[in-house]
């Protein structure tokens, strides 16, 4: 018997619950179906499903076989799909979120041209500077920045992001120029106010150790680009990271401080579940960040 075909249909099982979904999805008899199992689990020496009249119900090896299973399946499919010159078409809907600034700059720009690439497939694009669930809220992927939580979601590091205080030279030339990062404690700072970001305060290095700068100012906003605006307008003293004010330090409208202390970059990343079947959709979204990301200018995202 085909053992590609005993995967298969374990996996039918598995997912549809039942025999004879299985078989009515197949279009064969629930007999057939059973004796694949049979024989898949006669050739492995272990038991993957618990069968009784009423329900079917996985084994503890079954459920780690059930996972390596649909992930070889998606492979083959990817496989075939890669090399057949009319092969599977990408279709559906993806859900895809952002930070609203990075977003509204750096991601949402890419899906015409992706979408372009694939007329089958549809996308909703939610920017929200909110910390999404993809799982309960059903997102296919979220591009985030900095420093990620530890979770179940898997991680594809983009780019790298780096973090830069920034002030106007109108601002520097009526209160000064901080030295070090002790300094910033006579300047009007200009901080992210939303719950839970920098919670430590601005991060820098010295002498081969992070610190962190807990700052003050009269201005604090949850919108990155209002701060970058006021930060333009000489209210003060911000730190942003390089994708948003990365322009205007070349266009001389900000002037980048204390360099010689600043923190390694963390990182851009593209994150999404660990699913046990991805679909050629989203695979061939993440290839396409992959592949935007790999040719911006040095180690940042082009502004």
């Amino acid at each position: 018997m085909d053992k590609l075909k005993q995967l298969e249909t374990f996996v039918a099982v598995a997912t549809k619950g039942s025999l004879t979904a299985a078989a009515h999805a197949e279009g064969v008899a629930p007999a057939i179906i059973g004796r694949r199992i049979d024989a898949l689990e006669a050739r492995l020496g272990v038991k993957l499903l618990l069968r009784t009249t009423r329900r079917i119900s996985l084994t503890d090896e079954g459920s780690a076989f059930l996972e390596d299973c649909q992930r070889l399946l998606s492979e083959l499919q990817n496989a075939e799909a890669s090399v057949s010159a009319g092969g599977v078409k990408a279709s559906g809907h993806l859900r895809i979120t952002a930070p609203a600034g990075f977003g509204r700059r750096h991601v949402a720009p890419l899906i015409p041209g992706f979408l372009d690439l694939h007329p089958e497939v549809s996308l909703s694009l939610d920017l929200t500077d909110r910390l999404v669930d993809l799982v309960n809220e059903g997102y296919d992927c979220a591009v985030r920045v900095g420093d990620l939580a530890d979770s179940s979601l898997v991680s594809l590091r983009l780019a790298d992001n780096r973090r830069v205080c920034v002030a106007a030279p109108g601002y520097l030339q009526k209160f000064g120029t901080p030295a070090t990062p002790a300094d910033l404690a006579r300047h009007n700072c200009l901080a992210y106010s939303s719950v839970g970001s920098q919670p430590r305060g601005w991060m820098f290095r010295a002498g081969g150790e992070t610190m962190h700068i807990r700052v003050n100012g009269r201005m604090d906003c949850t919108d990155g680009a209002v701060l970058h605006q006021w930060c333009l307008e000489g209210r003060g003293v911000a730190w942003r990271s390089f994708w948003e004010v990365g322009a205007s330090l070349r266009e001389g409208k900000l002037v980048a401080l204390l360099e010689e202390y600043a923190a390694p970059p963390n990182g851009i990343f593209a994150v999404f579940t660990q699913r046990k079947h991805q679909t050629l959709r989203l695979r061939l979204w993440l290839d396409y960040l992959k592949q935007h990301f790999a040719q911006t200018r040095g180690d940042q995202p082009e502004v």
